[in-house]
């Protein structure tokens, strides 16, 4: 019995595809589902693990959702997107930006996640590397190693912002190297990168040859310095943005993808085969984000934001965490907890297991000091942050 159990286990091993191996897990939603556990145990649970904003979608766009689906024409839309949403994101970057970019390179698509698949799939070839940073979000180099590339984590640290340099670019470009990934404001650390910077980066690119992608979910989240786009400085980039952060409409699965001209054609194409089209009621909903009274709405969120992320600053840096860079936006605080353990993975399930608050270890991020680093994310009103605070401060007096 014990050789036909192995041999099915090989033979379930085979079947496989060997890409999954390299796909490391979510580690964060092990968090989660014991977070989950605890409260149906009855235990008071404050969330600091995941990215998805507390505040609910702004009610004048759920009720543009709701309005299409009671006409009951729910269909399908062209793969790229509602021709009126494509042109709502194009005079979103006139005027915020000042880019001017042509509605066929805008596609809509099932969340930022989506737009990733779409531009790693039309020009990402297998054994190609991607530069991005070390941290950085984890499933982006996972959507790399999803089509048999390469990420190459670049170690950064406060002395760049944690952000990839021009000069960084160039130290570690190799013939095999297709292009960089940036992210601003970026995910765990929350900072920018500045605009000489960026334009810096992506004018190496563009002269090493490569494709630039530029991560900008979290544009609209930013508490001083505005963000700046990579459009501004390029027509040969991609750019990946949301609905999910800034507009508050994760659930909703919508996103966006900004292609250079030469591969529009080829984005179309594989958008009709992969996805067909995001989903129309979400499509028609996100028409409504753009409205004047829906942007004052999130412009007030976003002041909250802020005053979460000074009131959370001040108090770890009291508590002895150390923080190289007060984050510049999203809604992430990525402390030094060095001082209190040299395994910030078994601090974070200690944590939460005696006081119940769930955060995020840094090894979701990648390796380079991740052992040293947690992630807070002050996605929870300042009144219950006050009482996680409370409980942070009786965890590490008792180490």
């Amino acid at each position: 019995m014990i050789l036909i159990f192995l041999i099915r286990a090989n033979n379930m091993a085979d079947r496989l595809a060997k890409r999954t191996q390299d796909i490391l897990p979510f580690y964060v939603m092990e968090i989660l589902g014991r977070a989950k556990q605890l409260e149906g145990e009855g235990r008071d649970v404050i969330h600091m693990e995941i990215g998805e904003p507390d505040f609910p979608t702004p009610q004048i766009i759920i009720d543009a959702g709701i309005k299409h689906i009671q006409i009951g024409d729910v269909k399908y839309t062209a793969a790229g997107g509602l021709p009126e949403l494509r042109e709502k994101i194009a005079g979103f970057y006139r005027k915020r930006y000042g880019a001017a970019v042509s509605t066929e390179r805008i596609f809509v698509t099932p969340g930022a996640s989506g737009a990733f698949l779409l531009a790693l799939g039309v020009s990402l070839n297998p054994g190609e590397e991607l530069l991005m940073t070390d941290p950085c979000y984890p499933c982006n180099s996972n959507f790399v190693k999803l089509f048999d590339g390469k990420a190459r984590k670049i170690p950064v640290d406060a002395t760049t912002r944690y952000q990839l340099t021009a000069e960084l670019i160039r130290q570690h470009w190799t013939t095999a190297t297709k292009g960089v990934l940036v992210a601003s404001p970026s995910n765990p650390t929350g900072t920018l990168i500045t605009q000489e910077v960026l334009k810096q980066a992506v004018d190496a690119v563009n002269i090493l040859g490569g494709c630039f992608y530029s991560d900008e979910i979290y544009h609209g989240l930013v508490y001083g310095d505005s963000a700046s786009s990579a459009l501004e400085f390029s027509d040969k980039v991609f750019v990946i943005n949301s609905f999910s952060k800034y507009f508050g409409m994760t659930g909703w699965r919508i996103g966006w993808l900004i292609v250079p001209d030469e591969f529009v054609e080829v984005t179309e194409k594989l958008a009709q085969n992969i996805f067909i089209a995001t989903s129309t009621h979400s499509q028609y909903a996100a028409l409504a984000a753009f409205d004047q009274h829906t942007i004052a709405e999130l412009e007030f969120r976003r002041a909250e934001y802020e005053a979460r992320r000074d009131f959370l600053y001040q108090n770890l840096l009291r508590l002895g965490f150390e923080i190289p860079i007060k984050p510049d936006g999203a809604f992430y605080i990525y402390a030094n907890c060095a001082k209190f353990t040299d395994n910030s993975y078994q601090f974070a399930m200690d944590f939460l297991e005696t006081e119940a608050v769930a955060v995020t270890p840094g090894k979701d991020f990648g390796i380079n000091e991740s052992n040293h680093f947690i992630r807070f994310a002050y996605t929870t009103s300042i009144d219950k942050m006050a009482i996680a605070v409370q409980r942070l401060e009786r965890f590490i007096n008792k180490g």
